[in-house]
């Protein structure tokens, strides 16, 4: 239906019924999209906040809600937390103003398609209501929600991090092909479980596969199946793991250990999103989408004649490097306090480390990355008896980092005990020397918040949720002490 068709139809029916509300205390902003919105055939009205919230501005039918991104509208959120509630398929466009969303509410982000910007162009504007008649066609959003616990298993403030988990923002709503390259011990299957996760299949199963962990002879029917009497023990039809992954997504861990036979094979599977079972004729369809890993140097391997070329750019549409823990030596403090929580859940004791011992944690180069971490946090935590784990309770090659010199000096700082934050005061030294409460209980506070911010994976609402704060009161504390929204992951 073109525009002049549905100004037709909108010219007979009831104008209280209105498909697009744009929603916003300033009447210039609204006023000036709705004769735009209006002259493409949709019935259009600009609407307040305090209007929304009763449910009389026609949302109720509304295809789509075009909210103007002003600061007043920061003071109404319980407008939009109404919009969210009862409207969870309804999609969001935010219309001029400020560039952050973090006062928006959490269960709304989800909802957000686009962003306009002033002045508004045409094309831009066909092409969102383009998009709203293509939602209205499938019945409204799908609804997406985030996992706090995947995003806490990526805890971290360093820029690697932080860049790892935008990335996993960036491509999770995509069907590419993702390739997650890093060390041993880096987290990338974590990576793969986060982009499922937040992908549209996270519905569907997610099946992995370890390459390496495969004879080359059984890789074949391990991912494409086998029919009854393929070969000698093929006693019954087997599904592979790509039937097994169908409507969701596929992880072949250790990619670069994958037999040259077999490479060619995928390759073809990549291009046709076909294959067939072992001993079959069948072609089944590829309903699935492929995450790759390796800790290998593929260019290395490329160049020996070890990997194909072609493979290795069909995989790498999406290419994410998974940085060294050795690399963000910032984030030891919450790794080990995600650790001893993770060891907790499962009836494990927690591990508390000494400022000397946290030293040498910090010096030491960590070959295995954070699975070599969670091992020694578990270790600690089993075989250490005394409350704090310190210096001489570690393995000997952590011992050599610090010398007697340093321990002394480290000894006689104020804090005697760091926790999972590096917070703590000696009363000894408090009673001899005295402190700054202000200062101290402002470095806590600092550190406390960072911690909530990376628990909630960078949104601020849930942050606050977590302090027992109100959401302006934490962003009134995260002015105060600079803590940068940049600092956080959206």
């Amino acid at each position: 239906m073109d525009a002049c068709d549905r100004r037709n139809v909108f010219a007979q029916q009831d104008q209280q019924l209105q498909d697009i509300v744009v929603l916003g205390r300033s009447p210039d902003l609204g006023h000036s999209l709705a004769p735009q919105l209006q002259f493409l055939g949709y019935g259009c009205r600009v609407a307040a906040p305090d209007e929304a919230g009763t449910g009389e501005c026609a949302i109720e039918e509304a295809l789509g809600l075009v909210i103007a991104t002003e600061s007043t509208l920061a003071d109404d959120s319980g407008c939009l937390d109404w919009v969210a509630q009862h409207h969870p398929n309804l999609p969001i466009v935010l219309y001029g103003g400020q560039d952050a969303v973090d006062w928006l509410p959490e269960a709304l982000r989800p909802q957000i398609i686009g962003r306009l910007e002033q002045p508004v162009r045409y094309p831009e504007l066909l092409e969102l209501t383009q998009t709203l008649e293509r939602l209205k066609t499938e019945g409204g959003m799908r609804p997406q929600r985030t996992s706090s616990e995947l995003c806490r298993s990526l805890v971290g403030t360093s820029p690697g991090i932080q860049s790892i988990r935008a990335m996993i923002e960036r491509v999770a709503p995509s069907e590419s092909t993702v390739l997650i390259l890093g060390e041993t011990g880096t987290g990338k299957e974590v990576v793969a479980r986060n982009i499922h996760h937040h992908s549209a299949r996270r519905d569907g199963p997610m099946v992995a596969v370890n390459c390496g962990a495969i004879p080359a002879e059984l890789l074949e029917s391990e991912l494409f199946g086998h029919e009854k009497g393929a070969f000698t023990g093929a006693l019954t039809r087997r599904k592979g793991r790509f039937e097994l992954a169908a409507g969701g997504t596929l992880f072949l861990d250790e990619i670069g250990d994958m037999p040259l036979e077999m490479q060619v094979k995928l390759l073809r599977v990549l291009q046709e999103r076909r294959f067939e079972r072992v001993g079959g004729s069948d072609s089944i369809v590829a309903d699935i989408r492929i995450i790759a890993a390796t800790h290998r140097n593929l260019e290395q391997m490329i160049e020996e004649g070890t990997f194909r070329e072609d493979l290795y750019y069909r995989l790498s549409v999406l290419p994410l490097e998974m940085p060294p823990l050795r690399e963000r030596m910032e984030d030891l403090p919450l790794l080990v306090a995600e650790l001893n929580s993770q060891q907790q859940q499962r009836g494990v004791g927690a591990a508390r480390f000494s400022p000397a011992a946290l030293q040498a944690l910090s010096r030491h180069h960590w070959p295995g990355n954070v699975r070599e971490l969670a091992n020694l946090v578990e270790r600690c935590a089993i075989l250490t008896s005394k409350a704090i784990v310190d210096l001489e309770d570690l393995p000997t090659k952590f011992r050599a980092l610090v010398d007697d010199s340093e321990r002394r000096e480290i000894a006689a700082r104020p804090e005697d005990v760091a926790d999972s934050m590096g917070v703590a005061v000696d009363l000894q030294t408090l009673n001899a020397q005295g402190l700054e409460l202000k200062t101290l209980l402002e470095e806590i506070e600092v550190k406390l918040i960072r911690q909530a911010l990376d628990d909630a994976c960078g949104v601020v609402a849930r942050a606050a949720q977590k302090l027992g704060l109100r959401r302006t009161t934490l962003v009134e504390k995260m002015r105060k002490f600079d803590i940068m929204r940049d600092e956080q992951v959206a």
